[in-house]
């Protein structure tokens, strides 16, 4: 038996999904129509169709905002949507980081709070209280990440092959086809490697008789049940975003894997992350060397993408000086005793524009978007005045 876990992530940043519905409806039409095929293409193979799916906690946000809900209603009914995602028969939701930054470039302070942001919408929407497996935004990763989703509760973390490094004895298709443990201290988690080339065809598209002999050919020397495991995005480019069941990922590729894996006539089989663990363990111990996915410019080696240009380093800089003002001004005023409604206020003011300025898209772009994440600081910088201003009045 070959198992395959499909994983599809799902992000749009703040307002975003509210700008393309009013400038450029038919895509932001595309986008809810990727989400919302997923549940009604899996239904009729409950017990045997299996998706992981990420979705940011923007975007979450957006979804379950009762305005945008009223305001695409007749085209999708994204309250429904949401309950459909509940179904653990067909599909397990990854825990994230809400505002979806690229984790090791954002300040060790800033970590924990993206991530128990994302935890908050993310229990109270699809109405659990733990998530075991953690997408890290744009599988952007570091060992040091590990105590962090170690405290939060996961177990399992995806990562992308090209960081991989083997530290017990194995051979190449163990090392990319079994789960590992990565240790950071006492910490450890579990690491589900990503297959970067499969990746990349399950996103630019493919037929399930390629994907079957290309897995069949990388698979041939295992001397145990493999893990395939392919993640992509589950809404960008035609082959996800396309209306026809005849042109697109789910009418071409899904329905076919499906025929082939009723029938008996492959092997290959879907797998939950977590069943798979139940059942077959992890194998050897691995470091994870810091990167993230490939991307349409760069191999996601030491995050290139991100911190290419002189601007965005410059923004990344600012997001780090601005974050060391706001955490000290927090921690200031949690030890006074009187609670004074309006100071509350303001300092999550300038937390969420402070996390708000770190979405990874305001880098991704390189110079276009850096500005986003200026103008969150920026309003960041003018409530920490307001709350300078308050104080000096309170005394």
């Amino acid at each position: 038996m070959i198992h395959h876990a499909l994983a599809l992530h799902f992000h749009q940043p703040a307002g975003n999904l509210e700008f393309l519905w009013e400038h450029e409806p038919w895509e932001a039409e595309r986008i809810l129509f990727a989400l919302d095929r997923i549940p009604r293409t899996l239904w009729p193979y409950q017990g045997l169709g299996k998706v992981h799916i990420s979705l940011s906690g923007t975007l979450l946000e957006t979804l379950s905002n009762p305005s945008f809900q009223q305001l695409v209603y007749g085209k999708v009914d994204c309250g429904t949507l949401l309950w459909y995602l509940q179904n653990e028969e067909i599909i397990r939701v990854l825990g994230s980081a809400y505002y979806h930054p690229v984790l090791p470039l954002i300040p060790i302070a800033d970590r924990e709070p993206q991530v128990e942001r994302w935890l908050g919408i993310g229990k109270h929407l699809f109405n659990r209280e733990k998530f075991t497996g953690f997408w890290p935004p744009e599988m952007g990763f570091t060992m040091e990440m590990i105590p962090l989703l170690k405290r939060f509760g996961y177990r399992y973390v995806f990562v992308d092959s090209e960081h991989v490094e083997a530290l017990t004895p194995m051979s190449w298709e163990e090392l990319h086809y079994r789960p590992h443990i990565a240790r950071n201290g006492t910490d450890s988690i579990v690491v589900i490697v990503r297959d970067r080339d499969l990746s990349n065809a399950q996103e630019s598209g493919m037929d399930y008789g390629w994907f079957s002999r290309e897995v069949h050919d990388r698979t041939r020397w295992c001397n145990f049940e493999p893990l395939v495991t392919t993640c992509s995005d589950g809404d960008n480019g035609g082959w996800f975003r396309d209306t026809s069941p005849h042109n697109n990922f789910w009418g071409v590729f899904y329905q076919e894997f499906m025929a082939q894996a009723q029938s008996g006539t492959d092997d290959i089989r879907p797998a939950f992350v977590e069943d798979y663990l139940d059942e077959h363990g992890t194998y050897g111990e691995v470091y994870i060397r810091p990167g993230a996915w490939n991307t349409g410019w760069h191999h996601g080696r030491d995050f290139q993408q991100w911190t290419g240009s002189q601007a965005q380093k410059d923004a990344l800089a600012r997001v780090h000086a601005i974050s060391k003002i706001v955490h000290e001004v927090h921690w200031q005023n949690l030890e006074q005793q009187d609670t004074n409604h309006a100071l509350e206020k303001l300092l999550e003011s300038t937390m969420w524009h402070l996390l708000r300025s770190e979405t990874s898209c305001n880098f991704y772009w390189g110079e276009a978007w850096v500005h986003r994440c200026h103008e969150d600081l920026n309003d960041c910088v003018s409530t920490l005045e307001a709350i300078h201003e308050l104080l000096t009045n309170i005394k």
